[in-house]
């Protein structure tokens, strides 16, 4: 698949190609502008390839009215978008007639189960607006569950953990570890230690998918992964 914006001749997106899996956590790494943002944007159609075509489930994503589309992917931004409001209608906002069971599978695999019993009112705890009362990772799982409660394939996730905490941060990956037993998991990963539990990870440079694998393979074998890597996890004053 290629992909360029009208003002730019570069490609934005330059001969990308890979099939995933029906389940799974497959993580997207680069540097910045390197095309993250545009796959996931050509993904849900805010822009049509200019060669290639997109499938979920072999068929062409092009073909496909927008709500059903809509329907068969996810999204979680890196900010959650929450109401003030429960947490209970903050979770079945875009699936009102989602049952009692249903709510309480999408809260477990988001690893909420355990955060919403501690609230003093559990599901009708009141939020403020943004989802004030809740901590940032707790916001983008809320978020998650909320897309887990429509059912979707695909479930694209631009991660928020550039501001988690450490604790936040292993609950996130560990949610997401659990989600991917049922769906397709897309992320674009921010931090490197997010990818290490991954099924796949694809490096993105430049518009071109430079390289596939686990972390363990990338880190022999490609440069930039190592080099992103190197970056992030070397501990405070070690030397490189």
């Amino acid at each position: 698949m290629t992909f360029s914006y009208a003002d730019v001749g570069i490609p934005a997106v330059n001969a990308v190609s890979f099939t995933l899996p029906a389940t799974g956590v497959t993580a997207i790494v680069g540097p910045s502008g390197a095309g993250k943002t545009t796959l996931f944007q050509l993904i849900e159609r805010f822009h049509t390839p200019d060669q290639g075509s997109i499938r979920i489930s072999g068929s062409n994503t092009a073909a496909m009215p927008l709500s059903e589309l809509r329907a068969r992917i996810g999204l979680v931004e890196q900010e959650a978008p929450l109401m003030r409001g429960t947490v209970r209608e903050n979770l079945v906002y875009a699936q009102p007639d989602a049952t009692a069971e249903d709510v309480a599978q999408a809260v477990e695999a988001a690893h909420l189960t355990e955060v919403i019993a501690a609230l003093p009112k559990g599901l009708d705890t009141e939020l403020g607006e943004g989802g004030t009362g809740l901590s940032g990772g707790q916001r983008q799982r809320l978020a998650i569950a909320r897309a887990l409660l429509t059912r979707p394939d695909v479930l694209l996730l631009d991660e928020a953990t550039s501001n988690l905490d450490s604790d936040s941060e292993t609950a996130l990956r560990d949610a997401l570890s659990t989600i991917g037993a049922r769906c397709q998991v897309l992320t674009i990963a921010h931090r490197i230690s997010t990818t290490i539990g991954a099924d796949r990870i694809l490096v993105i440079e430049g518009g071109q998918l430079r390289a596939r694998g686990t972390h363990a393979e990338l880190m022999d074998h490609d440069d930039t992964y190592r080099r992103l890597a190197s970056q992030q996890l070397t501990p405070a004053g070690a030397s490189s």
